[in-house]
């Protein structure tokens, strides 16, 4: 058995490394990318086409005041933002009207529209917001997103080349309110969703966008028949920016890093977040995701060390798991901090090889049910990613 053991742990070791080892191939590209784009957007005025931000709200959330006030506060000439929600008294429409008060110099619009007819609620707040836009380039962020001043100027650079239809943001997860399972869930979306993410541009090109913050084309989102495209679906950025990509059009990766907000403090809402997150990539991408288990390192690592003490060998265990974390550590340096700018060296020396494991574990509650829990409402997903009401 101890071999058994030992073959599986080196096989895992052996995949995750080459994981690692494309990951860092990736890095040097995006990062020559990044500085080509500053040096763009030092130039003034530089590009800067007029732009709507689309903002969907669903009630208060923590510290939403200050996240919606960075998306006000942006050094660019034109833009307005447009609010919407399901009632017209919605919390977290309050919030923006008081945020809006002190910035009676950017266009804003509140919007509602009443009980949504579709099982993806927000498609029905996009489908408005894009009628009500003024302006041919959508930006569209979460509630739980916040930006820096020069936000607006880095999205809208990659539409300067006309075949550009789409583009997203890398981000890095920040935990607000400190605690150790949001920062556990924010270093993995800093460095396991990033490097994910750049090795499938290496791969196959950019097919998708990320949900954070994306931007379109309006005419793009026309042709491939609006937002409605999306209504029945969890992982609605996956399906925007894969239609684009089946349009003919671009899809970019920008160099911008955005932060990413966890709101689930506790344990357990930390836990559901994870795997409803795990379970929307198995059914969207269900080929990719079953090879992920591959691309884990310390699960692998900690199996090494349990052969090589049965063994009765446990400087080889010893060595394994050494192996297993020096390519977590490799990753967090090059994308948590390289890519996406995390600060916390805590989150990434110490936590993303916790992360790294506990990935691994939501990776195979993936595989348990098909039913998620998003916004208090229970979906069942479906093959290619479409949901329903639970019943």
């Amino acid at each position: 058995m101890g071999y058994v053991f030992l073959a599986i742990a080196v096989f895992g070791l052996i995949t995750s490394s080459v994981f690692t080892g494309m990951v860092l191939a990736a890095v040097p590209r995006f990062l020559r990318e990044r500085r080509t784009a500053e040096v763009e957007l030092r130039k003034r005025p530089g590009f800067s086409p007029p732009l709507t931000l689309l903002k969907p709200l669903a009630g208060a959330e923590p510290d939403l005041e200050a996240h919606l006030a960075s998306f006000f506060a942006q050094d660019y000439p034109t833009f307005e933002i447009l609010f919407c929600a399901r009632q017209p008294d919605d919390a977290g429409l309050e919030i923006a009207r008081r945020v809006a008060a002190r910035y009676a110099q950017v266009p804003v619009k509140f919007l509602s529209t009443g009980e949504p007819p579709y099982i993806n609620a927000k498609v029905a707040s996009m489908e408005l917001m894009e009628k009500s836009a003024t302006h041919d380039i959508l930006v569209i962020s979460d509630s739980d997103v916040r930006v820096t001043p020069d936000y607006l100027r880095a999205v809208a650079l990659p539409f300067a080349d006309v075949q550009v239809g789409a583009m997203c943001c890398v981000y890095r997860g920040i935990a607000a309110c400190g605690g150790l399972w949001a920062r556990l869930e924010a270093v993995g979306m800093s460095v396991e969703m990033t490097a994910g993410v750049l090795v499938a541009r290496m791969m196959e090109g950019m097919q998708f966008v990320l949900g954070p913050t994306m931007a379109f084309r309006r005419d793009a989102i026309r042709q491939m028949g609006g937002f409605k495209v999306t209504a029945d679906y969890c992982a609605d950025d996956f399906v925007l920016g894969n239609e684009t990509y089946k349009l003919g059009q671009t899809v970019v990766l920008g160099h911008h890093a955005i932060d990413h907000i966890v709101i689930n403090l506790s344990l357990m809402a930390s836990l559901k977040h994870q795997v409803r997150w795990m379970k929307s990539t198995r059914f969207s991408r269900p080929k990719g995701h079953f090879g992920t288990a591959l691309t884990f390192s310390m699960p692998f690592g900690l199996l090494g060390l349990a052969a090589g003490l049965l063994l009765g060998h446990p400087l080889w265990g010893a060595g394994l798991l050494a192996w297993a974390v020096a390519t977590r550590l490799a990753l967090s340096v090059a994308v948590g901090h390289m890519v996406v700018r995390d600060p916390s060296w805590f989150n990434l020396l110490v936590l993303y090889p916790v992360r790294d494991l506990m990935g691994f574990f939501f990776w195979a509650a993936s595989y348990m049910g098909s039913r998620i829990l998003w916004r208090g409402r229970l979906f069942q997903l479906l093959p290619g990613g479409k949901m329903r009401a639970a019943e």
